[in-house]
């Protein structure tokens, strides 16, 4: 491509829709005579008229020269003044240039031209157009009644594969020409088309349209309409570029790309200043017939490399259709394999898989080896050093032998989260077998139907209400302690392609999924991050999350593989953010691994306390970023002080797949990013036909390299629907579902889900396995599942709102209490409101917004339900409380957490009943309490017991 040019236009606010003419005179032309002749000039009024002439001390070919023309010639009128400005050039090497700017509006091209003619043309006659001319006397110049009022271009679209410099100043452009091979048969219908195709392949849209402002046409951009849909033939979307499918229309159009059309042989036209399109291509045709073709952008929407890349593929589009046989699809024009998709995988991180050996187990057994007894775990009162821990887990490995646990087998663990845990997790890899984390607060229902469908031989746990009626042997840590012992088996020590765990995940078929993972992908995670994390036995971790949650497999193996200090945090604590920031603060935790909703809570507990914690390192995932939130975090804890990370993963992918360093930059302009990829892994961009797409496109994200798990237990089909062998890498790799789009700096913007996945607080939730279980109550018909948020920036405000419709009145409690079985808590809808029918779209899907404000459904509660006494102020100061923050009124009956209260809700009331001077309450106090009555009850008998505090 030649030099690329810049200018910098006045915003489109303030502009009048100009056009300009740039005539060079030749040394015969008196420029005494060009004066003369451009003052006689009548022009509709506002505004006189006069010649201005600047000297260039450069030649008129020179840069300088160059650089004064395009600047005069792009540089528009300002609104009400005259619709005429006349500059003449004066260069170095005796050239002259006339540069006339005009309202494109009040004087047309046909004008235009004639004024240039008056200055310039000897033969012309000086008084064409001193007096008023006579009606359709050739001169004319339009009455600005006839012409129309000045009128600013529309705001410009915003493109968003564009990707553009935020820091460009906004009307900034850009401009470079477009090279094709020598002999190319091109046409502005051909160039046009290949527009429409290069601009539906970056949208993922099949419908396109292209602006086109033609110099022979209307002053003002008319619209083409193109399908762009894979059957189409070539030759029918260049006959949809055709003259006879431009329509106007009466409104302000502002399509991502355009085409300028010119037809001026011997003098430069430019039928707009300021691009009429985010991306514009600039067509010229000389005399001799040959097109020039030139693209502009305006940088605050399309960014230089963006717009370089799509041009790149406009230009093979182009010679493409140019060369096309007749029946050509578009299908088969759309870019595949070759260098340039090369060139964009390795961009997303394709490349080698670094090579791991050994599992979990011997690894840390190694670690074990090196530091014995440095402390490897603190729960509570228990602290172990790393031989303690070995020693432990060999032990318990032992006594799982004698109950028949083998290589490859699957061993269920539901444990309390504390040191047993750890030491269960890791005699179960000691053996051979993989683990089965399940959590002891999920439903029976839930258990059970995990432990059925996984099928494993042994389930480890303590918990007395664990169902009984499956086939697996449940055995309690006491028998293990207690009972014999098989020592390992002289082959012992398994191989990095063994299973290590299998988690369970939310299901769209209305059950959970499992995702069996072997060993090596979690080695080749702690692999991947520990160099540029700087892990090592100097840090101390926390465990948060619940072994169920694949964030506890980084949380454990990425600290115990490193040779840190894991400190497991209890279930109570982990709900109560001033708890837990005072167990960082205690433990002096320099590695923290937060969903963003639960470090939300911690920012503001943290600044309660007032304690400067040690962090070094905070790690968020689990769901979508809010970057705005962190903002507070920077101004005490700056990016040398900690450096904050945002990394997306799936439990598909081995809990993480890329990472991004946030900084205070990043939460100026609102990034999305998540990063590149990690080494060893790739990511891509796919359309709905697994096709590869360019930098800037959204769509699917495809994951490949060290962390695709092996599959999904027992589901051979939805196995080979998401692990799908793919041809441009030679590999194996995940379909995730989500929305994202490639930047050309290699890092990767997370966009959201493609279909009914949700997080919610760090939870990946499918909304059509809650769906499933509310069709399961008798006389449900239908039922919609939806994610409320009225804030945005709040996670606390995220809430999952279910429709029923049924034969009859539907008991709303029963189908509740259908869900509480079933379903963990975190999936159980705030509210369920029953309606008539569920309201669909002319497509038949679901109405969004026809559904009825849950918020009504919940304020309709029997008058028996009344609030406290005026005798009572103390609970009337509680009910103001809970009113506020769940958003409807609240009486004696209501249950927080049936009117949408959740845990970060928790933390806020009890933070809120504090400022009102009332008694503190735990955050287990108030999962007991959880009515209204009852939680009034207790903060009158915590006022009793303990004055509050002033």
């Amino acid at each position: 491509m030649t030099t690329p040019a810049t200018t910098n236009a006045p915003t489109r606010s303030t502009d009048a829709p100009c056009h300009s003419l740039v005539v060079r005179l030749g040394c015969s032309h008196d420029v005494a005579r060009v004066r003369g002749r451009l003052s006689s000039v009548d022009l509709p009024r506002p505004g006189s008229f006069r010649l201005w002439e600047t000297t260039v001390h450069d030649a008129a070919e020179g840069a300088g020269g160059r650089r004064a023309r395009d600047t005069e010639a792009s540089r528009p009128l300002r609104e009400g003044a005259s619709p005429l400005r006349a500059v003449l050039l004066h260069y170095a090497d005796g050239a002259r240039d006339l540069v006339l700017v005009a309202d494109r509006h009040r004087l047309p091209l046909g004008t235009l031209r004639q004024i240039a003619d008056l200055a310039t043309d000897p033969a012309s006659h000086p008084d064409l157009v001193t007096a008023p001319a006579a009606p359709g006397r050739a001169g004319d110049f339009p009455a600005p009644s006839e012409a129309g009022p000045v009128t600013a271009l529309p705001a410009l679209a915003r493109v968003d594969w564009g990707l553009p410099d935020l820091a460009t100043p906004p009307g900034h452009t850009h401009r470079f020409a477009l090279n094709f091979p020598v002999g190319s048969a091109l046409d502005a219908e051909l160039l046009t088309a290949a527009l429409a195709f290069t601009a539906g392949w970056y949208g993922r849209e099949e419908t396109v349209e292209v602006g086109v402002l033609d110099s022979a046409g209307p002053p003002s951009p008319v619209i083409l309409t193109f399908k762009t849909h894979e059957d189409q033939s070539v030759t029918d979307l260049i006959t949809q570029a055709g003259p006879s499918h431009r329509r106007p229309t009466g409104k302000p159009i502002s399509p991502a790309t355009g085409v300028v059309l010119t037809e001026d042989h011997d003098r430069r036209y430019e039928p707009s200043l300021t691009c009429p399109f985010p991306l514009t291509l600039h067509l010229g045709r000389a005399a001799d017939g040959t097109l020039s073709v030139e693209c502009r952008i305006v940088e605050s929407t399309v960014s230089r490399r963006i717009a370089e890349q799509f041009c790149a593929h406009l230009v093979r589009t182009a010679v493409g259709f140019a060369g096309a046989p007749s029946r050509s699809t578009l299908a088969d024009m759309r870019p595949s394999a070759g260098p340039w998709a090369n060139a964009v995988l390795a961009a997303g991180g394709l490349g080698d898989v670094p090579e791991v050996r050994g599992t979990i187990h011997e690894n840390f057994a190694r670690v074990a080896r090196t530091r014995p007894d440095a402390t490897a775990l603190v729960a509570g009162g228990t602290r172990l050093t790393y031989r303690e821990l070995n020693e432990r887990a060999e032990a318990s490995a032992a006594a799982l032998r004698a109950r028949g646990v083998a290589p490859g087998d699957l061993v269920g663990v539901c444990l309390e989260r504390d040191a047993d845990l750890i030491v269960t997790l890791l005699a179960v890899l000691k053996t051979g077998a993989a683990y089965l984390p399940m959590d002891v607060g999920h439903p029976a229902e839930r258990l059970r139907y995990t432990v059925e469908d996984a099928g494993p031989a042994v389930v480890v746990t303590t918990l007395k209400g664990f169902p009984k009626e499956t086939d697996a042997v449940l055995v309690d840590l006491a028998e293990l302690a207690s009972g014999p012992t098989v020592p390992p088996p002289p082959s012992a020590g398994g191989h990095e392609a063994d299973s290590a765990y299998v988690i369970y995940t939310s299901g769209s078929t209305g059950r959970p999924k499992g995702v069996v993972v072997p060993h090596r992908n979690v080695l080749a995670l702690v692999d991947a991050t520990a160099e540029d994390f700087e892990l090592g036995p100097d840090d101390t971790w926390t465990l948060f999350h619940s072994s169920a949650f694949d964030f506890s497999v980084w949380e454990i193996w990425g600290c115990l593989l490193t040779g840190g200090r894991l400190v497991v945090v209890p279930h109570w604590v982990t709900r109560d953010a001033d708890a837990f920031c005072a167990l960082l603060s205690a433990e002096s935790v320099t590695v923290l691994n937060q969903t963003p909703s639960a470090f939300s809570q911690l920012i503001l507990a943290e600044k309660r306390d007032g304690r400067e914690l040690v962090l070094r390192l905070v790690i968020l995932g689990g769901e979508p970023l809010d970057i705005g939130m962190l903002t507070p975090w920077f101004i005490r804890y700056p990016p040398s002080h900690c450096r904050m990370v945002n990394m997306f993963g799936i439990t598909e992918t081995t809990v993480h797949v890329s990472a991004h360093t946030v900084t205070p930059q990043d939460v100026a302009t609102g990034s999305r990013s998540v990063g590149r990829a990690l080494p060893g892994w790739h990511l891509s961009v796919r359309d709905d036909a697994g096709r590869l797409l360019p930098p800037g496109a959204a769509g699917e994200l495809y994951v490949g390299g060290a962390g695709v798990a092996d599959r999904y237990l027992a589901r051979p089909d939805l196995t080979a629907e998401r692990f799908v062998d793919d041809p441009l890498t030679g590999e194996r790799v995940y379909r995730s579902g989500d929305l994202g789009r490639l930047r050309v700096d290699g890092n990767f913007d997370h966009l959201g889900r493609l279909d009914t996945q949700v997080k919610v607080r760090g939870y990946r939730i499918e909304l059509d396995e809650i769906r499933a279980v509310l069709l399961s109550v008798a006389d449900v018909t239908a039922a919609a599942v939806v994610v409320c948020q009225d804030d945005p920036a709040d996670p606390a405000d995220r809430r999952i709102i279910a429709y029923v419709t049924a034969n009859g009145l539907v008991d709303v409690a029963e189908v509740r209490s259908r869900a509480e079985t079933l379903l963990v808590d975190y999936m159980i809808p705030s509210a369920i409101v029953q309606i008539e029918s569920i309201p669909l779209t002319v497509n038949g899907k679901l109405d969004l917004d026809r559904l009825p404000d849950p918020r009504l459904a919940l304020d309709a509660k029997p008058e028996a339900q009344t609030a406290t006494t005026k005798t009572d102020p103390l609970g009337d100061r509680v009910l103001a409380v809970w009113s506020a923050l769940l958003k409807t009124e609240v009486r004696l009956e209501d249950n927080f957490f049936k009117l949408g209260g959740n845990s970060l809700l928790v933390i806020r009331i009890i933070a809120a009943l504090r400022a009102e001077n009332l008694p503190k309450v735990t955050v287990k106090q108030f999962y007991g309490h959880a009515t209204a009555r009852q939680f009034i009850s207790l903060i009158h008998r915590l006022a009793t017991e303990q004055p509050a505090t002033p």
